[in-house]
């Protein structure tokens, strides 16, 4: 199985940043696809970045130009670092591997932006 651990959310000033980190442990095969969704209250979860283990990236055109994502392959880790925060990027965020036919979650971390 897998299991992944999330870290690096919390509270923000509009124009601020944040680094989230998610490290997986377990079954991981070496190709694969890393990244993070979000979801706001009452809204559905939808994909902010992926990076897929060959380093293609996909962003959501909302975050374009403002986040990076990154990863290091031989720690199984994929990083966010999000920058020029504003207050609609408030949002639980959840790190995504997916492998195979698999798809794993984390258990998500909160970013608020406060205005």
């Amino acid at each position: 199985q897998v299991q992944l651990v999330e870290s690096g959310g919390g509270l923000v000033q509009t124009g601020g940043s944040l680094r989230l980190s998610c490290a997986a442990s377990g079954s991981i095969f070496s190709i694969n696809t890393m990244g993070w969704y979000r979801q706001a209250p009452g809204k559905q979860r939808d994909m902010v970045a992926r990076l897929t283990s060959g380093g293609s990236t996909s962003y959501a055109d909302s975050v374009k130009g403002r986040f990076t994502i990154s990863r290091d392959n031989a720690k199984n880790t994929v990083y966010l670092q999000m920058n020029s925060l504003k207050p609609e990027d408030t949002a639980v965020y959840y790190c995504h591997l997916a492998q195979r036919t698999t798809v794993y979650w984390g258990q998500g971390t909160q970013v608020t932006v406060s205005s």
